[in-house]
């Protein structure tokens, strides 16, 4: 009873109706691109810290006025909310743990679709969302804002060298998204992120996105837990985002409270969750 509530809370947060996920238990002995192996699999594995990486990547993503320019004209993102979340999160399991099949058809579905998208950022430059620029910045903010609240939220943690096989991983994924000069360790992103940082501003568009991350939508029952996700996910975001944003950075007692607080509700959230995507997938994996 108690874990169908969860199941529900969580559903309600990314919009989903959707039930087993029995599309991933097929073909059998079927590894995926990356394989059961991979750290991917692990770091994706962990509902709680992909959502809060998720916020963190969104609102990091809002900061680069031609990635969200894409986003600002040609996606229901400020009305759907949920869906987007949603919509994402499925991208993320399908490319880690579908079957070989099901990850590069929804790979080639997004690529075709950002094939139609460009226009003017509200500056007035021009973009187009097959930018290998542009799209390398959402990888290296989405890679870097997973790993970060799995290392934030999951014990024991990530050694180096495992960190460094998530990002040498996924640079694959995000070559086939189109991403060019990807790194493949964690130093290399931490040094692309910050080539960004002169291309990054906070106007109204900006705002208005973190405005409504941190005001993420969500019935009264499932609002207690949305909203520590929420805060956990701009908690989560690098140092230097802070100054951007024009808000303090978090205190180490804020910091502290918040992970306590997460640690308590990811107890019955990880057992609700035991027989999610990732379980399904390792049940195919090795059939």
């Amino acid at each position: 009873m108690f874990e169908n509530l969860i199941r529900k809370n969580v559903r309600d947060m990314v919009g989903s109706k959707s039930g087993p996920p029995v599309a991933f238990l097929t073909p059998k002995g079927d590894r995926g691109l990356l394989g059961p192996e991979s750290m991917a699999w692990q770091v994706h594995a962990d509902f709680i810290s992909m959502m809060i990486g998720g916020i963190s990547s969104l609102a990091l993503q809002a900061l680069h006025p031609q990635a969200l320019a894409g986003v600002w004209d040609h996606s229901s993102f400020r009305e759907d909310l949920k869906g987007r979340l949603g919509r994402t999160a499925f991208f993320i399991a399908a490319t880690t743990y579908g079957p070989t099949a099901m990850a590069h058809q929804v790979i080639a579905k997004v690529n075709a679709i950002h094939e139609k998208i460009q226009g003017v950022d509200e500056f007035g430059r021009p973009y187009r969302a097959t930018d290998p620029h542009l799209l390398a910045w959402v990888h290296l903010t989405e890679t870097l804002s997973f790993l970060n609240a799995y290392q934030s939220h999951r014990r024991p943690k990530l050694s180096l060298a495992q960190q460094d096989q998530y990002f040498r991983e996924m640079k694959v994924l995000g070559e086939m998204m189109g991403a060019s000069h990807l790194p493949d360790t964690l130093a290399g992103t931490l040094a692309a992120v910050k080539t960004y940082l002169p291309e990054l501003h906070y106007g109204e568009r900006a705002q208005s996105i973190v405005q409504l991350l941190d005001g993420f939508p969500s019935n009264l029952q499932s609002k207690p837990f949305v909203k520590l996700i929420t805060k956990a996910g701009l908690i989560n975001l690098p140092e230097w985002a802070f100054s951007i944003l024009k808000k303090p950075i978090p205190t180490r007692w804020e910091r502290l409270a918040v992970a306590a607080c997460i640690d308590l509700v990811a107890i019955p959230v990880r057992e609700a969750l035991k027989d999610g995507i990732a379980a399904h997938s390792y049940r195919r994996a090795y059939g």
